[in-house]
């Protein structure tokens, strides 16, 4: 049996967040907790970590299965909308400041 967790619009570019997801894809939920916890990447572990928190409690909450058991099925970072702000340059031009969001969505499954 599957269980999924989402979030969407967080602050965080997907490039930066699939580096960390790809870290965590495949290891049991204990493992990648732990990996997420001493991360240096502390600001991106931290939201995957509510996350795969979340994905777990909603396991717990059907009642039917080990939570011990659990592994990383699958965790996909998508790019989500795309903030454009402008800062002001030399001569009265301007540049462009392109502030990216993810959607991520993990999956987890019984081993």
């Amino acid at each position: 049996m599957n269980f999924t967790a989402k979030v969407s619009f967080v602050r965080i570019a997907p490039r930066k967040m699939g580096l960390i997801a790809d870290e965590v894809r495949g290891k049991g939920i204990n493992d990648a907790l732990t990996y997420l916890q001493f991360s240096p990447r502390k600001r991106t572990a931290g939201v995957l970590k509510t996350l795969l928190k979340s994905a777990v409690s909603n396991a717990d909450q059907k009642g039917t299965v080990d939570v011990d058991t659990l592994f990383v099925k699958q965790i996909l970072v998508g790019q989500g909308p795309t903030l454009k702000r402008f800062r002001p340059r030399a001569k009265g031009s301007a540049f462009r400041i392109n502030k990216k969001t993810s959607h991520v969505t993990v999956t987890l499954a019984e081993r």
